[in-house]
């Protein structure tokens, strides 16, 4: 669980998901979301301390998953697709479960909240398998 490649895969995710959630959800998607959200829950500013230690738990479990999943097979395609389960997961499954039961966004909303998801986690899942495939234990020619 605490080995070298699920560390620097977490690191490494880590950085991915931080940069690239801002850039999606705090700065390109910005306009898209405001009028499909029907309450406004969001805290302003968001505890970002708080937001980090959240990623890293998060990528730390999923590079730990990912790990057992993969069997052996590390590289972008294997990742991608371990990450697009990841995205339906929590893109459309918990997505539409928050749906269900909240008035937080519209339907508009949440559909493209479930494919930005998909994507970001299918590229967080490339990274992930990269980290793995570069850090693996080289095979000595016996």
């Amino acid at each position: 669980m605490f080995t070298k490649q699920n560390l620097l895969a977490t690191l490494a995710g880590f950085v991915v998901m931080f940069v690239l959630g801002y850039a999606i959800w705090g700065f390109a998607m910005v306009d898209f979301f405001e009028p499909h959200i029907t309450n406004d829950v969001m805290k302003d500013p968001p505890e970002m301390l708080l937001l980090a230690i959240s990623n890293v738990i998060a990528i730390f479990a999923l590079s730990t998953i990912y790990s057992k999943w993969a069997g052996g097979i590390h590289n972008a395609g294997q990742g991608f697709k371990f990450g697009i389960w990841i995205g339906i997961f929590t893109g459309l499954g918990l997505g539409l479960l928050n749906q269900s039961t909240t008035e937080i966004m519209d339907m508009t909303g949440q559909i493209v909240e479930a494919i930005l998801e998909i994507i970001f986690y299918g590229i967080i899942g490339a990274v992930i398998a990269l980290v793995y495939k570069a850090t693996a234990p080289k095979e000595s020619a016996a």
